[in-house]
């Protein structure tokens, strides 16, 4: 069964400690899901942007998490 996670990155694409750990996710939904619900706290806490991975295959990122970026909230 596949693992999905999350790479946490600073900008520049160095990898930073996560302000909330997440676990180890069964399905691309769920770690969608979990980022979703805490991309601001995440940004707070020193993580500019987040890649997705299954496995040790890179799936999309980075993507930024902070809310003035292109794909900010309605």
């Amino acid at each position: 069964m596949a693992a999905w996670t999350w790479r946490f990155e600073k900008a520049d694409g160095t990898e930073v400690q996560p302000a909330v750990q997440p676990e180890e996710f069964t399905t691309q939904g769920d770690a969608e899901s979990w980022v979703g619900e805490y991309w601001k706290s995440l940004a707070d806490g020193g993580a500019d942007q987040v890649s997705l991975f299954e496995d040790t295959n890179k799936i999309y990122g980075p993507m930024s998490l902070h809310a003035d970026a292109e794909d900010a909230q309605a």
